[in-house]
């Protein structure tokens, strides 16, 4: 059995930027697979059974299927393919996902064919894309499931990157108050001559305490998040 329909595994595609906007589209179309392989299965056998359009059905819905493969492992569409080693192992590795989707892929097409020709193959295809079933849920189920991890991994990943950059700030925010607060001393000390800084350092210890608030409102949301 031969997975000849689907082009080539290619590199992913490192123009694309991860964000949570793109895991969430990761885990959706990892997740209709699921969806998508049992339609396969259900109007292949509607299709044996001469169901009107049962065909049809499951060679447009086969065709979804494919297409949702081909953009989760080469990319396309904003998707960036497979971006990271987790993934790999899945779909190449011990799991074998590619290899499994391929094969299911193929066994179908030559399931419907042999239907569609009313030939003597077509019970002993239909009996074993039935069988393929439930193990390939199995395998799309744990691809989903490292898709989801991934996502959560590189939401914690931001929230330290963001309380990092916000740690950054508030140091920065503090030794400007120090140097504002110094500036505030000297115009004090400069009398008339000084008025005009010390506002402009009063000014500048506002700016610094609103940045602090503004830190701070950013930190409790990522820690809620």
């Amino acid at each position: 059995m031969h997975a000849e329909t689907l082009p080539a595994v290619s590199t992913a595609q490192p123009d694309v930027k991860l964000s949570g906007d793109v895991f969430g589209a990761l885990i959706n179309l990892s997740g209709r697979r699921r969806f998508t392989s049992q339609r396969v299965v259900l109007y292949s056998v509607l299709a044996s059974l001469g169901h009107d359009g049962a065909d049809k059905t499951a060679r447009d819905t086969l065709a979804a299927f494919r297409d949702a493969h081909v953009t989760l492992v080469q990319g396309k569409q904003g998707l960036p393919g497979i971006f990271c080693q987790q993934l790999r192992d899945a779909y190449f590795g011990t799991m074998r996902g590619d290899q499994i989707i391929r094969d299911f892929i193929a066994l179908a097409e030559s399931t419907l064919d042999a239907i569609g020709t009313t030939s003597r193959r077509a019970p002993a295809l239909l009996d074993e894309l039935v069988r393929s079933a439930t193990p390939l849920l199995t395998v799309l189920n744990a691809l989903t499931l490292v898709y989801e991890e991934q996502s959560k991994r590189h939401a914690l990943l931001q929230r330290r990157q963001m309380q990092e950059l916000m740690g950054d700030i508030k140091t920065i925010a503090r030794q400007a108050r120090m140097v504002a607060f110094n500036a505030q001393v000297v115009a004090a000390r400069a009398g008339d001559v000084g008025r005009e800084f010390a506002v402009v350092a009063s000014t500048m210890t506002n700016v610094t305490g609103e940045i602090d608030a503004l830190v701070q409102t950013a930190l409790e949301g990522s820690l809620a998040y």
